[in-house]
C-alpha cells in the first residue's frame, strides 16, 4: 500500500468516475489541510468539495443549502462524504431524498446537539445506501450514539476503535483505509442500481 493513498481504492473509484460526482461536506470551519477530506481532493480529481462564505457559524441549515446548491451543480449522482456537522447535515439532505443523491458516507458525525439540530436530524431509515464510520474515543458524539444515528439511518456502521474524530488532529491524514471504506460503498451503490 502506498504510503500517499490506497492505489488499488483510488483505481476503483477511478473506475466509476464516470458514474458519479464525489461532494465532500467538511463540518464546522472546514477541513484542514493535514485532513483526509482536504488531501483526498487534492490527490485525485474524483472529489469536489462544497462552498461556503462562513465556515465559522454554527448553523446547520447553512452547510445544508451549501450541499443543496453543490447538488444543483452536479450533473452525475452524487455521493456524499460527509464529516462532523457535514455528516449531520449530509443526513438531513438525503432524508428529503434529491433524486441525484445515490449515497453517503458519515465520518464522525457529530453530537446533533452540540450544533442545535437535534429536532432536525431523520430519525427514519434513509432511502439510499450509506456508511456511518464511528470512533470509540470521540470527544464530540458518544459511541452509543453513533449507532443510534446508524440505525435509524439504516447505515452500515464501521467501527474504527479508538480514533478520536477521525481527523487530522486525531493523525487521519490521508486516511487509505477510509477510501476503501468508500470503494465498498461504491460497490454497494452499483449493486442496488
Amino acid at each position: 500500500m502506498s504510503p500517499i493513498r490506497n492505489p488499488e481504492a483510488i483505481e476503483t473509484l477511478e473506475g466509476h468516475i464516470e458514474n458519479y460526482d464525489l461532494v465532500l461536506v467538511p463540518g464546522f470551519k472546514n477541513s484542514s489541510a493535514e485532513h483526509w477530506q482536504t488531501m483526498w481532493e487534492e490527490k485525485t480529481p474524483l472529489f469536489s468539495r462544497i462552498s461556503m462564505s462562513r465556515w465559522d457559524i454554527r448553523d446547520i441549515h447553512n452547510w445544508i443549502d451549501a450541499i443543496n446548491r453543490r447538488l444543483t451543480e452536479c450533473e452525475k449522482p452524487v455521493i456524499l462524504i460527509g464529516h462532523s456537522l457535514g455528516a449531520l447535515a449530509s443526513a438531513c439532505v438525503l432524508a428529503e431524498n434529491p433524486p441525484n443523491v445515490a449515497g453517503a458516507m458519515f465520518v464522525a458525525p457529530a453530537e446533533p446537539m452540540r450544533f442545535e439540530a437535534e429536532e432536525i436530524i431523520p430519525r427514519s431509515r434513509l432511502d439510499r445506501p450509506t456508511v456511518l464510520v464511528a470512533s470509540h474515543d470521540d470527544q464530540l458524539i458518544s459511541l452509543d450514539r453513533t449507532k443510534q444515528l446508524a440505525a435509524y439511518w439504516g447505515s452500515e456502521w464501521v467501527d474504527l476503535g479508538p480514533a478520536g474524530h477521525i481527523n487530522a488532529e486525531s493523525g487521519f491524514g490521508r486516511w487509505p483505509y477510509g477510501l476503501t471504506i468508500l470503494v465498498d460503498l461504491v460497490e454497494r451503490i452499483e449493486g442496488n442500481i
